[in-house]
């Protein structure tokens, strides 16, 4: 398999390169040249441990790694989880419930940044060299990915997030580790800012060779690639009990988790449709109902990662949704850097057909919808998966088995959970431990040379 860029400046490159480079040289997002079916394969599939199932998919994507070292990855990643299901489902109030929080962070970047740590230092031990990781988080990412490289060999980690708009306990989580490989940046903006940093970092393919840069962020289709595989883990687990195609509900900002759905569909999996839902921050949600992709100012919520303005996915699903033209993508980024719009035709909308639905909710909904479900069915929601819950809610026919994908453990949002239910009930042990440990981060400006030159001090 060879990955291409959606601006189709570079030459095919294999998997391993594909992880590596991140963001691709000309400033696309790479993909694969195919994506493979496995619709005639369900049956056997659904029958696989999590593990096994991820195995399977995985190795359809990543043809040059050999095959009992990309089992020994997978297994090594997610035997770090707390359920032995990794992602279970639970059946609750009519939803299906995807549990995605069972990882070393509480979040569902940990999925995917278990696996790209691992894959990351067995490339690294075959190829020699280092690895300098710069990435920026809304809040989860930043964790995950920390817990997925710190301490190992030949990789040092800079994280940026945007200074004192993640939630307490998300801060705790990135600055309490000290390892020496670990950098955490608070950079004097919002989240878009850092992701701007970013691009503008890895734009820069002389400062990225020289300093040996890679991306964790989910521009790297390796985190793409380990999410498609819970799709097809929940629809059989479903499934069992059902046996109906179903609906995926997905809160999402930066469009990496709903595009691993969209992906899995495009292999095969039976699904009806995939519902986007954001927050108050609704570029997206406004994208699939009207066609227009168009920026504004950021809504600070109670469900942080996802106050977002620009997903740094959605130029991926944009390549297919032109055709596969990556000088249409090529001409519709350049002219969204410069006007922040992008107006798609309701023709070429229409083609793409019906499978995405799109819904947002207000800060008032998400805690009255945590409020709610808690005092009817004692499961506590955070507030990203609340967001869900309350756009899935809106989608829902009362016939097609609607999975709700659940983001984040509550105990990570003790403060909303407080304020939804007036009790102090959000709790986890791997969160207690970590309130008083130390922390260590530095402040910086909002200003890309200043990140560059932090990152080359340090290295």
């Amino acid at each position: 398999m060879k990955y291409i860029s959606t601006r189709g400046g570079i030459e095919p490159v294999n998997f391993k390169d594909a992880v590596m480079m991140g963001l691709a040289s000309d400033g696309g997002l790479l993909l694969p040249e195919s994506i493979p079916s496995v619709a005639d394969d369900l049956n056997n599939l659904s029958k696989l441990s999590y593990s096994d199932l991820a195995y399977e998919i995985i190795k359809l994507y990543a043809t040059d790694i050999p095959e009992d070292k990309l089992r020994a990855i997978i297994n090594s990643s997610y035997s770090t989880f707390r359920d032995s299901e990794v992602t279970p489902v639970k059946s609750i109030d009519g939803l299906h419930i995807l549990e995605l929080f069972h990882g070393p962070t509480l979040a569902f970047k940990d999925v995917a940044l278990q696996f790209l740590g691992n894959l990351f230092e067995m490339i690294l031990e075959e190829q020699g060299g280092e690895l300098n990781i710069v990435g920026a988080t809304s809040g989860d990412t930043g964790s995950a990915a920390i817990h997925g490289v710190r301490g190992k060999d030949r990789i040092k980690i800079f994280i940026m997030h945007p200074n004192n708009r993640v939630s307490f306990v998300q801060k705790q989580q990135m600055t309490s580790v000290l390892d020496d490989n670990v950098f955490n940046l608070a950079v004097e903006g919002t989240f878009d800012d850092c992701q701007a940093i970013l691009k503008e970092i890895f734009a820069d393919v002389d400062f990225k060779l020289d300093n040996s840069l890679g991306a964790i962020n989910s521009i790297n289709w390796a985190r793409v690639l380990a999410q498609v595989v819970y799709y097809f883990f929940a629809y059989f687990r479903v499934c069992e009990t059902t046996g109906k195609e179903v609906s995926f509900t997905v809160p999402t900002g930066n469009f990496g988790d709903i595009f691993a759905g969209w992906i899995a569909v495009s292999m095969g999996l039976p699904v009806k449709n995939l519902i986007l839902a954001s927050n108050e921050n609704d570029i997206l949600s406004r994208f699939f109902n009207t066609g227009e992709y168009r920026t504004g100012d950021v809504c600070f919520t109670h469900s942080p990662s996802m106050d977002i303005q620009v997903a740094s996915n959605f130029e991926r699903y944009l390549y297919y949704l032109v055709g596969q033209d990556s000088a249409k993508v090529t001409s519709l980024m350049n002219e969204f850097s410069v006007t922040g719009l992008i107006c798609i035709d309701k023709e070429c909308m229409d083609a793409a057909g019906n499978l995405f639905k799109a819904g947002s909710g207000t800060n008032e909904k998400t805690l009255e919808t945590i409020k709610n479900f808690y005092e009817g069915t004692g499961y506590l929601l955070d507030p990203h998966t609340a967001v869900g819950v309350y756009v899935a809610r809106q989608f829902d026919d009362g016939e097609t088995p609607m999975i709700c994908l659940s983001t984040a453990h509550p105990a990570k949002f003790p403060e909303a959970i407080i304020e939804a239910t007036s009790k102090d009930i959000a709790k986890h042990d791997e969160i207690e431990k970590i309130m008083d440990f130390p922390i260590d981060y530095t402040v910086v400006a909002n200003d890309t040379m200043v990140v560059k030159n932090f990152v080359k001090k340090h290295l």
